[in-house]
């Protein structure tokens, strides 16, 4: 069974571009979405395994955003993984601070880094 992804970016031509290389990859991508609230309703219908989220979405808090999936339940956006186009280094105490399990860099972005996070 192929692992299941929701993608939170606020950027179309990102999360397009990261849909169609997870899924050649093996990552059954289930839902974008573009703003935390979207993001909340999507993770409760879709239900995803993973859940990647952007740190900066549009002026909305990608910290915040893990914090309400997380308090929604393990289930509702599975393991959560932060990504940015900005270095780990610059939010490193937000990511260890914060219930995503991990970091990857949107030019990282790949299933097998998803993989080696879930698998830590």
């Amino acid at each position: 069974m192929a692992l299941r992804c929701l993608i939170v970016d606020d950027s179309p031509e990102f999360f397009q571009a990261a849909r169609a290389l997870l899924e050649q990859q093996g990552i059954e991508v289930v839902g974008v979405a573009t703003s935390a609230e979207e993001a909340v309703r999507r993770a409760e219908e879709a239900r995803p395994d993973v859940t990647l989220v952007d740190i900066d979405l549009n002026g909305e808090s990608g910290f915040a955003l893990v914090r309400t999936l997380k308090a929604n339940g393990d289930t509702a956006g599975g393991q959560l993984i932060m990504i940015s186009s900005h270095a780990e280094e610059e939010f490193a105490e937000l990511i260890e601070a914060s219930p995503a399990i991990g970091f990857v860099a949107k030019s990282d972005l790949s299933a097998q880094a998803i993989r080696a996070l879930l698998h830590r």
